[in-house]
């Protein structure tokens, strides 16, 4: 028969008192919170299944808190600091990515002051910060990233992002050019 799993008992009654209050806390962090009340049903002799039953968790959590609870006493209710994933841009590479967006692209047309003529940098690049332009500049600066990260690095420094139209070109090989829009019925005046 598998041993059964059980917190072990409060050291003080301090530490009784303390886990009964956060597992009846309104302000607490939600995860001490339910971790507390896992070693409360525990206490009250509930195995884990039923304890991950009524939490609505799996019992394998309940196993990982009492674990830890009984290893290191009211610490072990909270999450380790630095658990979860590690962020993939450090923030000196946001901040690389972000520092991009005040400068103009190299395509973006610009007045020669000697000539008066519009010139740019590079004609083949675009003219404009795309998601797109500004994932290729950053990946040319050796930031591996996607365009969907771009964008939630932008939204997140409340800049804000609108998609750019160029109603003067299309791609469609049988492009015409608006006319002016003709009337369906032609109306005629009835005389007097």
């Amino acid at each position: 028969m598998p041993k059964r799993l059980v917190a072990r008992a409060a050291l003080t009654a301090t530490e009784a008192h303390q886990v009964q209050k956060l597992a009846s806390s309104h302000h607490a962090p939600a995860d001490w919170v339910l971790h507390a009340k896992m070693i409360l049903a525990s206490w009250a002799g509930q195995a884990t299944t039923a304890i991950a039953a009524h939490v609505q968790c799996h019992p394998q959590t309940v196993r990982e808190r009492v674990h830890a609870f009984n290893e290191r006493g009211l610490e072990g209710l909270g999450m380790r600091p630095g658990s979860g994933r590690r962020p993939r841009l450090t923030q000196e590479q946001r901040s690389q990515i972000l520092a991009l967006v005040p400068h103009p692209p190299a395509g973006t047309l610009v007045r020669d002051p000697s000539t008066g003529e519009l010139q740019a940098d590079d004609p083949d690049q675009p003219g404009e910060w795309t998601l797109d332009t500004l994932t290729a500049a950053a990946r040319a600066q050796g930031i591996v990233v996607a365009r969907s990260q771009v964008r939630r690095i932008v939204l997140s420094e409340g800049m804000r992002w609108r998609h750019t139209r160029s109603w003067a070109t299309s791609h469609d090989p049988e492009f015409v050019a608006k006319e002016r829009r003709s009337l369906r019925v032609t109306l005629r005046h009835r005389p007097a």
